[in-house]
């Protein structure tokens, strides 16, 4: 695994996202990733106002492209026996570890750890 996905992984696992907690902050982790390579996004908010979806679109406008579709929250680990923390990236054996890391915060940081090459 390279540094850009390996850093990045790990900033996504650290955010509790939990299903019952907010996800503003990671997604303006994200939205401030996008930023920095000039990608605008929207941000689509609940009516509560505490959780948010995130829209993004790389290159040209109009019609065509692909989108890519995740999303943030994970599951609750109360009452789970986690041997490593589960909002922190623990590699073993060439494997990665936290929740998240393979459903979809692994997706997430593939996706943005790649940005360059894809814009």
């Amino acid at each position: 695994m390279n540094n850009a996905l390996r850093d990045t992984l790990s900033a996504l696992l650290a955010f509790d996202t939990t299903s019952r907690e907010s996800n503003l902050a990671l997604i303006s982790f994200i939205r401030d990733v996008l930023a920095q390579r000039g990608v605008a996004a929207e941000l689509f908010y609940d009516e509560s106002g505490v959780k948010a979806n995130l829209y993004a679109r790389l290159g040209p406008a109009g019609d065509g492209g692909v989108m890519l579709s995740g999303h943030t929250d994970v599951v609750p680990v109360d009452g789970q026996r986690w041997t490593v923390p589960p909002f922190a990236l623990t590699e073993r054996d060439g494997r990665c570890y936290g929740r998240g890391s393979a459903d979809m915060k692994g997706f997430i940081a593939c996706v943005l750890a790649s940005l360059d090459r894809f814009l």
